[in-house]
């Protein structure tokens, strides 16, 4: 597909970006929009499974179809992804309990994973690594605008209308995608050859499923387990097993399913625990912003979509700069070190923030760190995809998008282990607090609604809390303000320890990035691009 016309490839990449675009939105404008669906379904505990679920069926289908879209073309698996993710979108809106909504986000998962997975290796296949990089600083670029569109419908949405909706409003767009690369997109002869490695995949499929599964269950709380207990040790054994299966499987098959040679370059694989980490340091901005946002400065989820705005924006800009300068230079380190430190530097900001941080400084924190993922963002995906020839694309990109996922996942679950177990203990101190002071003191009658005020699930739900709140008699309402107040303070410690770890795996992200070694991005002008040619 290198050598179609470049009319060709414009109009090809329309339809991809067109499928990108679905895809990113519909993730994003739900993000602010949970806080409140979870306040109208229940189940704050289960709340890191909808995000979990769909990270974790993301993984495992952006694996599993890398090496098929080598061997089969990647129209079918898009087409395939696309469609997936419709359902999984549309089932999701109908979702009467949270454990529906976990389900059915995984379906949804599913079709994402594949939609990344093929979508961005289809970039390599139109294009060598030098002018790939404007293509992947614009597709980067695209996740920016969804990140700014998204969180504003996503707070509209939840504030005026029906929260189903936010499922529903851009599924016209998925038809439009469908039938875009139905027809623009061409179809590929099935690689002559090769083998599908059905049970290196059930051992792959396995231990990424243990994994995070065990990730996800550690940690306090109803439904979680300790993480020396037998459930997590059981998990970490079966994923122990599986990946011994797998390596084992995979030095034997003709065409393995993540071939174990990928790894031993060196580019690849420090590529890909950067992005790891990258990925993990990240998601306490993004799942816990909205929380400080909404739950502790009790801003609507529109004004928290306006506050994550501005840090969407400089991101857009950011890995539009990335493309362009990696296209021109051919160099990228630099990029990911600067963005990296960037991004660090901003998360650890956040950390310092309390209830009574203004949001102004909120806004300078979030778009510094909006800053530096734009400039690492587009790095290391693309600087796995030169460092492998023409025929691994497929796989090699996979590899990205599993490590991306990886990180995303572990990182919920670490993040949220921590926020839990730190909430947990804050909650027990102030239960004692109040049980030794003038908690002993509340008449009967009102013991259930000041019970209601102790969770912090009742601070996602504004206009719930300001009901609970007229209803209290007067006298009692100074006592309830103040009682509110420290279950903010406890939500407020428990979100920003999320912070400084998140800005710790940051740091060894620098550390692992500085280690990368840099090869100039091969262009069509340059003599490797020959011999990649003579390698397909």
């Amino acid at each position: 597909m290198i050598h179609l016309s470049e009319k060709k490839k414009l109009t090809i990449m329309i339809a991809i970006m067109v499928a990108i675009f679905f895809s990113a939105i519909n993730q994003t404008i739900i993000g602010v929009a949970m806080p409140r669906i979870i306040a109208k379904l229940g189940g704050m505990d289960y709340y890191t499974w909808v995000i979990t679920i769909y990270l974790l069926t993301m993984a495992v289908a952006s694996i599993l179809v890398g090496k098929l879209s080598d061997i089969y073309g990647r129209k079918p698996f898009i087409l395939a992804g696309i469609s997936l993710f419709t359902i999984g979108a549309f089932l999701s809106g109908l979702s009467g309990n949270i454990l529906q909504l976990i389900a059915f986000r995984g379906i949804t998962g599913f079709g994402a994973g594949i939609i990344m997975s093929t979508a961005f290796t289809a970039i390599g296949d139109l294009y060598l690594p030098r002018e790939r990089a404007r293509w992947t600083g614009l597709m980067s670029g695209i996740f920016g605008i969804s990140s700014v569109l998204g969180p504003l419908m996503g707070g509209y949405i939840v504030d005026h209308l029906d929260w189903h909706w936010v499922f529903w409003v851009f599924l016209p767009l998925g038809i439009v995608a469908l039938i875009m690369i139905a027809v623009l997109f061409p179809k590929v002869e099935r690689r002559e050859g090769e083998s599908i490695d059905y049970i290196g995949s059930a051992f792959l499929t396995i231990t990424i499923v243990a994994l995070l599964l065990a990730f996800s269950l550690a940690g306090d709380g109803p439904g979680k387990y300790a993480w020396t207990s037998w459930e997590i040790l059981g998990l970490f054994g079966l994923t122990t097993l599986g990946l011994i299966a797998f390596i084992i499987t995979e030095t034997k098959v003709k065409s393995p399913v993540l071939p174990l040679a990928l790894f031993k370059n060196d580019i690849v694989t420090l590529s890909n625990i950067a992005l790891f980490l990258m990925s993990a340091g990240m998601m306490g901005v993004m799942i816990y912003a909205p929380f400080f946002i909404q739950g502790v400065k009790g801003i609507s989820p529109s004004g928290s979509g306006y506050m994550m705005m501005p840090m969407s924006i400089v991101m857009v800009f950011g890995t539009a700069f990335a493309g362009q300068y990696m296209t021109k230079t051919g160099k990228y380190k630099g990029l990911a070190l600067i963005g990296l430190s960037i991004s660090a530097i901003g998360i650890f900001l956040l950390y310092f923030i309390n209830v009574e941080t203004p949001v102004y400084l909120m806004i300078i924190f979030l778009s510094i760190i909006g800053i530096g993922l734009g400039l690492c963002m587009p790095v290391f995906s693309l600087t796995v995809q030169n460092a492998v020839p023409l025929r691994e694309l497929g796989v090699a990109s996979a590899s990205s998008q599993l490590f991306r996922n990886l990180g995303n996942t572990i990182g919920v679950g670490i993040l949220g282990s921590i926020m839990g177990s730190r909430m947990a203990m804050r909650m027990t101190e102030m239960f004692a607090d109040e049980q030794s002071t003038s908690q002993v003191e509340l008449p009967p009658a009102q013991a259930e609604q000041f019970g209601e005020l102790m969770n912090p699930e009742i601070l996602l739900d504004q206009p719930k809390l300001d009901q609970l709140i007229q209803q209290i008699p007067a006298e009692m309402v100074p006592f309830a303000n103040k009682m509110i107040d420290t279950v903010k303070d406890v939500f407020s410690d428990a979100i920003t320890t999320t912070f400084l770890a998140g800005a710790i795996i940051m740091v060894i992200g620098i550390v692992v990035a500085s280690l990368i070694r840099a090869i100039p991005l091969v262009s069509a002008n340059d003599p490797e691009h020959q011999a990649q040619k003579s390698e397909q």
